[in-house]
Order: structure tokens, then C-alpha cells, then sequence
């Protein structure tokens, strides 16, 4: 069996080739690079739901124009804040701006709730996936990461916000955990329900 991932990042390839292992199923994951797939996708949802679908549907269209039948699957992640009205959310990606650094992004976010008491700080990571099946079936996913943002950030890097994002259970950002104590993320999550599906159908 083969899935085409809509990403062009060898990362997130690895990170979900290691979900699929987990589950004792092998298969080839093949990216958009893998199968010459370079346009640009206008993700113009109003919801994470919505963009995760206009990708895969981008990706469809163009796997059939190219004579192309395997398993699509495509995802979004937002970062959604209770004391801003689920913001940044959908924009998540572009929260600062086009191509804004994470530092950027950070500071913004944290500057708009400086003035918000610990225990109103609460958000969650939101990722959705959407597979479209050889058989044109769609199946969509989501997976939730529960937290708060921090006052300040930790270690710089990996997700956008990874370093102002402290999951329930846990006194540090994501960013400063292994993994083995962090425990499963909202993608992995996902995953594990998309695989089961897979499984099933």
C-alpha cells in the first residue's frame, strides 16, 4: 500500500512513516515532492477542517490529471487560544505575517496576553487530517493536544509555538520535553484514528 502525504517537509514524512510503524503496518509514504507535485495551495478555509480538505482535494485533482491512484492524505494544525477568541486558530501558519520568524510570531502572541492570569491561559494544538481513499471515499480525523501558553518562551525550534506551549500534566513547554514524556501529540493522534480506519476499509 501506498499513501501520498501532502508535504513537501522529509520530516513530517519520517514522523508518520514511525506512526504507521508503531502499528505494525507497512507501507510506502511518498511526499508531494515524490510525485512532482509543486503548485501552490491557496488555503483559504475559515476553518483548519476546511484547509486540511482544500489540500487534499488540490492533491487529488492533481494525482488524477497524472494518472495517479493511491491514498491521499492531507493536514492542518491550529493553535487555538481560549482567552483570544480561538485565535491565532486557522492562521496559525501566518499568524505574524508571511514568513514571519517564530520569534515574531511569539512575541506577538505573548504580548497580546500579557495581561491575562495564569489560569486563563488555556489552549490546545488542533490537527486534522483528511485521507481521500483510491475509492474516492473521504475520511477526516482530528487530534487535540490540551495546554496553556506560557509567560515566556522555552527552546526555539519545532513547531511555531512549541516554545510557549505547556500540555496538561506537564510544567514545561513542548519544546524542553523528550518524547517519551510528552506522550502522543495531536498528529499522532490523528493518525492512530486514521490508521484504524485504514484498517478497517
Amino acid at each position: 500500500m501506498k499513501i501520498i502525504y501532502g508535504t513537501g517537509n522529509s520530516k513530517k514524512v519520517e514522523q508518520v512513516k514511525a506512526f504507521f510503524k508503531t502499528q505494525n503496518v507497512e507501507l510506502e509514504i511518498l511526499s508531494l515532492k515524490d510525485i512532482g507535485f509543486n503548485e501552490e495551495i491557496e488555503e483559504n478555509g475559515k476553518t483548519i477542517e476546511e484547509n486540511s480538505m482544500i489540500k487534499a482535494k488540490a492533491v487529488k485533482q492533481y494525482c488524477d490529471k497524472n494518472n495517479i491512484n493511491e491514498i491521499i492524505v492531507t493536514d492542518d494544525t491550529g493553535l487555538m487560544v481560549d482567552a483570544l477568541n480561538g485565535a491565532p486558530g486557522v492562521h496559525t501558519a501566518r499568524y505574524a505575517g508571511d514568513h514571519a520568524s517564530q520569534e515574531i510570531a511569539i512575541n506577538k502572541l505573548l504580548n497580546e496576553m500579557k495581561n491575562i492570569e495564569d489560569e486563563n491561559r488555556t489552549a490546545h494544538f488542533e490537527c486534522v487530517l483528511t485521507a481521500i481513499l483510491t475509492n474516492g471515499k473521504y475520511i477526516v480525523e482530528k487530534g487535540i493536544t490540551e495546554g496553556k501558553i506560557a509567560t515566556k518562551p522555552g527552546t526555539m525550534g519545532k513547531l511555531t509555538f512549541g516554545p510557549i506551549f505547556i500540555p496538561n500534566g506537564h510544567t514545561v513547554v513542548i519544546n524542553d520535553l523528550k518524547d517519551e514524556e510528552l506522550g502522543k501529540t495531536h498528529r499522532e493522534i490523528a493518525f492512530l484514528k486514521l490508521i484504524e480506519d485504514l484498517k478497517e476499509n
